[in-house]
């Protein structure tokens, strides 16, 4: 019998978790061409770089960290501001796309150095 990697099925939810990202911010019937122009966004965090890799590392994981999105989401979901909840499902669905695509949280050593990379 052949098994599935952990880390097969950790991209699979990865994966799974930006589709549902995406079904939500369409049912809510916001604009997909906006949904595809802020997608990369959240990406600037990576300007933390400019400096060095210690504060780049921490710059980056701060916006690709599920945590600061989540606590966002839950506020804007029960406040109802809606534009709020549109960046937010962007942004939630910015991390799935990359840490399926097995882009992680950065270690200061090395840019290319992942979390995903310690899962086997």
């Amino acid at each position: 019998m052949k098994t599935v990697s952990l880390r097969k099925v950790i991209y699979l939810e990865y994966v799974m978790g930006f589709i549902l990202c995406l079904i939500l911010y369409l049912h809510l019937e916001f604009s997909i061409l906006l949904f595809l122009l802020f997608l990369l966004v959240p990406d600037i965090s990576m300007i933390g770089y400019l400096f060095d890799k210690k504060i780049g590392s921490y710059v980056y994981n701060v916006g690709h960290s599920f945590i600061i999105p989540a606590i966002l989401f839950i506020i804007a979901f029960f406040h109802e501001y809606s534009t709020l909840l549109m960046v937010v499902i962007i942004w939630i669905a910015h991390i799935f796309m990359d840490r399926s695509l097995g882009f992680g949280l950065k270690y200061k050593h090395n840019f290319k150095e992942t979390h995903l990379q310690k899962i086997q």
